[in-house]
């Protein structure tokens, strides 16, 4: 089977730490670089080629302004935004329209989300 691919990009450092404990040691997900600026993201995501970009939510449920080139560029990419100020979770992916579902802001919310088990789908303003 193949590896998912994960590219972290998500701001403050402790946070993106965290996240990167808490998928390091699954069998069947390969973290593929790790960013903390912004404007790193797209050469990051060009030379990765990651399944999914784990990025800090900066609203609520809103798509972080910095990842729509990205989707837009890569539309097979997929995206998790963790809110590092609240306990919220979004995850993002393009079809003919971007569309995101909430997840559960958990270890088991953010690793299902990236196995493909996510739930309710909302169309993304």
């Amino acid at each position: 089977m193949k590896a998912i691919r994960v590219l972290v990009a998500n701001r403050p450092r402790l946070m993106r730490e965290l996240i990167l404990a808490t998928i390091a040691d699954q069998p069947d997900i390969e973290i593929v670089g790790e960013i903390n600026d912004d404007s790193e993201m797209e050469n990051a995501v060009n030379s990765t080629r990651p399944d999914f970009l784990i990025v800090a939510l900066e609203k609520s449920n809103r798509l972080p302004a910095a990842c729509d080139l990205v989707l837009q560029n890569h539309p097979r990419m997929k995206v998790i935004a963790i809110s590092p100020n609240s306990n919220s979770s979004v995850f993002y992916w393009t079809s003919l329209q971007v569309r995101s579902s909430e997840i559960e802001a958990s270890e088991e919310g953010v690793l299902g989300a990236l196995r493909g088990l996510h739930a309710r789908v909302e169309e993304v303003q």
